[in-house]
């Protein structure tokens, strides 16, 4: 058997992180459907390892020390994305689309939660099914998984990726029709023009003249790049550091009342302290773009490690409820999507590109949102309102939230 230290299993990763891209150029349809690299490459490994147990040969072990800590990272980037001057700047509509997003992130939770109930399993199981997979998506699954798994759902890790890949590819099939659908129901008035510009590129506008660092960062005669990303390491680690100490300091007190806290919340929510005070007082100069890029690094690493050391065998007998859960949630979000998310968005056309975005983002991912919403601007001209508001909640502020939802309803039904 090949034991590999944590080097090694860390360089692995990268490796399998790239066979992933690699495959995803050989297989266009993985594209299509907005499936991540680090899922392809990692179920790879994944798919060998279970192949190789069923022959009861274990023929690789890795050393899985890093999750944690990148763990933390990944969550404290969606901390530091948390800016309440980005949220003011939106404008009255990204509030609205938030709050909206964040309560069906609980209703997907309440109706994942009853359905496994009727269906004869831990409620836990519906609301792995529902926003913490597929709102969060598969590492916001992953990253919850051991707090699942110690709450009773067993093989909670794979169940997750799982319900995040059927997620992904129902947010990518069902928005375009719903967006479609709306626009010839109720006979909205489009541009009919092409979209020459890149609409999308106005939410990130916004974060970059918002909540970029100073031009005059560097000190003089330091490598401005290198210094931004030696100082967005450091207050990246800083938050990783005193959320992992609030958190031991909190995790006792909650248990004795019957909460769960799981260390990354803390790193979490003082990033988003952090990020809001540099905000205020522009002390630090944080870059987001550079504590977005440190963040997918994190994450995408994260994701590979986690589905390398998958035990897929272990899934069998919850095949069949956990595709009923997820088609039901598929279904309500049809429904919100035709319905309040519409009227709240101005029951117009930008209301129904913006629906479609809401299918992709709340059943897969941010680029689901993206591509639903891409989609039906070259059919039918621009939206510049539904890729602002959009992207803005699907890529800043709905992890945040989700997290702390998700951290809710796990304490109150373990």
């Amino acid at each position: 058997m090949l034991a590999l230290d944590l080097v090694q299993t860390l360089a692995l990763s990268g490796v399998v992180l790239f066979a992933g891209y690699g495959i995803k150029r050989q297989l266009p349809i993985l594209t299509r459907y907005n499936i991540p690299a680090p899922v392809v490459g990692g179920l790879l490994v994944a798919t060998a390892v279970a192949v190789a147990h069923q022959r009861g040969v274990e023929f690789i072990r890795f050393d899985t020390t890093l999750l944690r800590p990148l763990n933390y990272a990944f969550f404290a980037s969606v901390g530091f994305g948390a800016s309440l001057a980005l949220l003011r700047t939106g404008g009255p509509l990204v509030v609205i689309f938030f709050l909206a997003s964040s309560l069906a992130a609980v209703t997907q939770n309440l109706i994942g939660a009853a359905v496994a109930t009727l269906l004869g399993q831990p409620p836990l199981l519906g609301v792995l099914a529902g926003s913490v997979t597929l709102t969060g998506g598969p590492a916001t699954g992953l990253a919850f998984a051991p707090l699942f798994e110690e709450a009773g759902v067993t093989g909670a890790a794979t169940l997750a990726v799982a319900s995040a890949m059927v997620g992904i590819v129902s947010g990518g099939l069902i928005g375009g029709p719903i967006g479609t659908w709306l626009i010839a129901r109720h006979r909205l008035s489009t541009p009919r023009v092409p979209a020459r510009a890149e609409p999308h590129r106005a939410a990130q506008n916004i974060v970059e003249d918002r909540i970029a660092e100073r031009p005059d960062a560097a000190p003089e005669g330091e490598d401005r790049e290198s210094y931004v990303l030696v100082k967005t390491l450091t207050v990246m680690l800083v938050a990783m550091w005193l959320g992992g100490l609030i958190s031991d300091w909190l995790e006792p007190r909650l248990k004795q009342i019957g909460l769960a806290l799981p260390g990354y919340i803390g790193a979490m929510l003082v990033a988003a302290v952090i990020r809001n005070l540099d905000d205020w007082r522009g002390w630090i100069g944080l870059s987001q773009r550079a504590i977005d890029d440190m963040g997918n690094v994190a994450l995408s690493l994260f994701l590979v490690m986690a589905l390398m050391t998958l035990e897929l065998w272990k899934i069998a007998s919850l095949a069949v409820p956990l595709a009923i859960i997820v088609a039901v949630q598929v279904a309500v979000i049809a429904v919100l999507c035709v319905w309040p998310i519409f009227r709240l968005m101005g029951r117009d056309y930008q209301g129904a590109v913006t629906s479609s975005g809401f299918a992709g983002f709340m059943l897969g991912t941010t680029a689901n949102a993206m591509a639903n919403m891409e989609a039906l601007v070259e059919r039918y001209g621009p939206a510049p309102r539904a890729f602002l508001v959009v992207p803005m909640v699907g890529a800043f502020f709905i992890d945040f939230t989700n997290a702390l939802i998700i951290t809710g309803f796990v304490s109150w039904l373990k």
